[in-house]
């Protein structure tokens, strides 16, 4: 009779799980997935995303929105949020999605080797993914690069009317900004961001390919731009763009010093993540070296993997030393930056 019974629950219960929608198969398959929030825009994104799904069979469902979007729908979903990883531009944002309790602690050994320390959240956390850097853009038939050579010295008089540099709503001048606080501090930081308001050929607009072009119309002779937009002005289908790559050269600031600042986009695990391993998997993967060999080629940004050498073209701009600053500095030093740019008038 006991054994009777026992099976009589038993079935009861497959036969209750199967009305419910809740067979073995479906449970595997709905392991096999990860679901991807992304400020990223990339096709070169794509072929990876595709790749990791053809290697490991785990599927990749991709939200894609501006940033602020994506953790304000995060925030929302809270505990239900189906999201595995973040992805999206700058130390500033990844530290922004930290503090607001959006990611979680991994542990990867992986990640720590594929990835330098101060590419990375001490709390690991987030990880660099890539690099961009930002430069210094000059007309090459107005400029010569022996007149460069700072930051700081960007706000001399002798570039009074010649700057030309977007708003100071931008992540990646915010960051520029927090970075030279962290270096000179924020006195000399706050007197460097009002001499660059008094150097600006213009009222700040438009993004760092606009810039560019604006050099090469002649409405300045110099600009602040990230290396990852030359890349794409050189390689656009429009010859406009095409020309107004080729009509700068591009300097690396403060040679001499600390090293040019840097910007990364990277990812964390969402702390909610309901495919958390696979999470892991994909972030790895990201980082390894056939997709880091994708950044650098098909998107034209610096490898945060040492096992891969930047792209032809990158090469081509010239090896340079990097400021090493720890990147959570900038996300730490934003409310700072932004105040400044308030008090001096940088629109």
């Amino acid at each position: 009779m006991y054994f009777i019974l026992l099976a009589v629950l038993v079935f009861g219960a497959c036969k209750n799980d199967k009305g419910n929608g809740i067979e073995g198969p479906v449970l595997v398959k709905k392991m096999q997935e990860i679901n991807v929030y992304t400020h990223r825009h990339y096709p070169a994104d794509q072929e990876l995303f595709a790749n990791f799904e053809k290697q490991t069979g785990i599927k990749v469902n991709v939200v894609n929105a501006k940033a602020d979007e994506l953790m304000q729908k995060m925030t929302k979903e809270g505990a239900q949020c189906p999201a595995d990883v973040l992805i999206t531009v700058d130390a500033g944002r990844l530290v922004r999605a930290k503090d607001k309790g959006l990611l979680q602690s991994v542990v990867s050994p992986v990640l720590e080797v594929n990835i330098p320390s101060n590419l990375r959240d001490e709390d690991n956390q987030w990880f660099a993914l890539t690099k961009r850097a930002r430069v210094i853009a000059y007309a090459k038939d107005r400029v010569s690069p022996q007149q460069l050579s700072t930051y700081e010295d960007l706000a001399a008089s002798k570039w009074n009317k010649k700057i030309l540099v977007r708003s100071s709503g931008n992540i990646y001048n915010q960051s520029l900004l927090a970075s030279i606080i962290a270096n000179d501090g924020e006195d000399d930081a706050r007197i460097w961001a009002r001499n660059i308001v008094g150097n600006m050929s213009r009222s700040p607009q438009g993004n760092d390919r606009d810039q560019v072009k604006a050099i090469v119309a002649g409405e300045g002779d110099i600009a602040i731009v990230n290396t990852y937009y030359i890349g794409k002005l050189l390689n656009s289908s429009n010859p406009e763009e095409v020309k107004a790559g080729n009509g700068v050269g591009l300097f690396f600031p403060n040679q001499e010093n600390r090293g040019t600042h840097i910007n990364i986009s990277g990812a964390g695990v969402a702390k909610y993540a309901p495919n958390k391993a696979n999470a892991i998997k994909f972030i790895e993967y990201l980082s390894g070296v056939e997709a880091q060999e994708v950044f650098a080629k098909a998107n034209y940004e610096y490898p945060v993997n040492s096992a891969v050498e930047p792209s032809d073209l990158l090469k081509s701009w010239g090896d340079f030393k990097a400021d090493s600053l720890l990147l959570s500095t900038l996300g730490n030093n934003n409310k700072k930056a932004v105040l400044v740019f308030d008090e001096v008038g940088w629109k």
